[in-house]
């Protein structure tokens, strides 16, 4: 055989060889791959809502770890007072409040009210995240707890006054889902338990099923609604005159950076729970209504991961040191 014909037979023969084995090894990759199926992750819903408040209440949003949030709620007074009173812009109330998120899913909270001169403390702690893939949960869920002194004088000092009647507390539970990228619903049950109150025809514990919910309209700017429904018989005192009644507001978010900033109509005036919750007496057929705005500005107080950073860095140079 000539030499050019044994290079060819060798040539085929290698080829014939080689191959089979090669796509033998692909079908062999392509049946483990297909036995080892992937790994499926959990994806957590992020910002059902801009900020820690709808609008009066709170939102069921915590803030991170390490993140302190400044809050400044303000109130003019009633729309209808007239030009006497600039509509209200003469009769101004405002809350100063304090958030800090010891994990990201527990915050802290103080806050001082001018309205009634009240000072609150609250716990938030989110106990559910709305999450699909191999964690499914449907809804988010936090649970809040507040208490607050009123620190004006007493209505009537020449009676026997005790500090517990100054106090109040609060408990919800906020339960909502967001839907879409653009619409998120709230449902938030609430219990304002009063120390004092003004008859004995009066509950001291008030039962309320609060509602809210957002819709984006754009990256930034989205419409909130937030209403508060009082069973009825359980506060049938007057004061100012009228009746207590559902507190109803309706505002936009503004999201500009690190700022969110709120603007809203609402027929209450107080920015605590027990005000806006039990002592609502604006009636929006009649034009009792207040135009407020909420300014919540973050800060970065500890960042986990740049300390965790800074102590594997330091690690690294010890270990270079030593070397």
């Amino acid at each position: 055989m000539h030499t050019t014909s044994k290079l060819l037979v060798a040539l085929m023969a290698t080829v014939l060889l080689t191959v089979p084995r090669a796509f033998a090894q692909d079908d062999l990759m392509d049946l483990l791959n297909e036995a080892e199926p992937e790994v499926a992750k959990t994806d957590y819903t992020i910002a059902t809502f801009k900020s820690t408040r709808l609008i009066a209440g709170h939102s069921l949003e915590t803030n991170a770890q390490g993140v302190l949030s400044v809050l400044i709620g303000h109130r003019f007074g009633r729309v209808n007072e007239g030009a006497k009173e600039f509509f209200g812009i003469d009769n101004a109330k405002i809350r100063l409040g304090f958030e800090y998120g010891i994990t990201d899913n527990f915050n802290i909270g103080f806050g001082r009210s001018t309205f009634q001169k009240v000072y609150d403390g609250f716990l938030k702690y989110k106990v559910l995240r709305q999450s699909k893939g191999q964690k499914k949960m449907p809804i988010s869920m936090t649970l809040f707890a507040s208490m607050a002194i009123i620190s004006q004088d007493f209505a009537d000092p020449s009676r026997e006054n005790y500090f517990t009647s100054r106090m109040f507390y609060s408990y919800q539970v906020m339960i909502a889902r967001k839907f879409s990228e653009r619409l998120s619903f709230q449902l938030t049950p609430t219990i304002v338990h009063r120390n004092i109150v003004k008859t004995a025809d009066d509950a001291n514990t008030v039962f309320a099923l609060g509602a809210g919910g957002r819709v984006k309209l754009t990256g930034s700017l989205a419409i909130n609604v937030e209403y508060y429904w009082v069973p009825p018989n359980q506060i049938v005192s007057q004061f100012d005159a009228q009746n207590v009644h559902d507190s109803f507001s309706i505002g936009l978010d503004l999201e500009t950076g690190g700022h969110v900033f709120q603007i809203h109509a609402t027929n209450s005036r107080g920015l605590h729970e027990k005000a806006f919750v039990t002592e609502t007496n604006g009636n929006w057929g009649a034009g009792d209504i207040h135009i407020g705005f909420n300014i919540s500005r973050v800060f970065t107080v500890y960042n986990k991961n740049k300390v965790k950073a800074r102590r594997a860095a330091k690690q690294a140079n010890k270990a270079a040191t030593a070397g």
